[in-house]
């Protein structure tokens, strides 16, 4: 898996899972429990991983969403 996105908006996250997931694309989103830790003040970003070969794609996909 690569990292496609480093953030810790939730809202735009959020919006890139449904369009990967609109795509066809599958993704993990990893350090989601992080706030636990950090008190929930949102000081770690959390990463959006998608799979090696779904790289460009996803990438595309974020490009023409101005992301």
């Amino acid at each position: 898996m690569i990292e496609l996105l480093r953030s810790n908006d939730v809202v735009t996250l959020s919006f890139v899972e449904v369009l990967l997931r609109d795509a066809g694309i599958e993704s993990m989103l990893l350090d989601q429990h992080m706030s636990i830790t950090e008190g929930s003040i949102g000081a770690f970003n959390r990463r959006l991983m998608v799979l090696d070969e779904d790289e460009a794609e996803a990438r595309a996909l974020l490009a023409a969403a101005g992301i």
